[in-house]
């Protein structure tokens, strides 16, 4: 089954740091260009980070320097370390995949989102 989980959202102050975690299934995760979208109330779903299957990754300008993604191809896991986080940050967290699975050549698969809100 091709599944991705996120996990880690929360409600967090201003300045405060969150590690979001994406788990896949179902995918050949080590050849998949794995990224982080975000949509806030009323706004349309943007793309925040991506890391490729080779390792390079490219950022929003709105989070550059306080975000980081990384990966672990042996716990087929992505992971969103976010700090200095901004009230405008407040979205809900999108996992997506994108690149083979174990039956087909190529399948984008969404995960199903967790919230994170920044607060005082």
């Amino acid at each position: 089954q091709v599944q991705l989980v996120e996990s880690g959202g929360g409600l967090v102050r201003p300045g405060g740091s969150l590690r979001l975690s994406c788990a896949a299934s179902g995918i050949i995760f080590r050849l998949n260009t794995m990224g982080w979208y975000r949509q806030a109330p009323g706004k349309q779903r943007e793309l925040v980070t991506a890391i490729a299957s080779d390792g390079s990754t490219n950022y929003a300008d709105s989070v550059k320097g306080r975000f980081t993604i990384s990966r672990d191809n042996a716990k087929n896991t992505v992971y969103l370390e976010m700090n200095s986080l901004k009230p405008e940050d407040t979205a809900v967290y999108y996992c997506n995949a994108r690149g083979p699975t174990y039956s087909v050549r190529y399948l984008e698969v969404w995960g199903q989102g967790t919230l994170v809100t920044v607060s005082s």
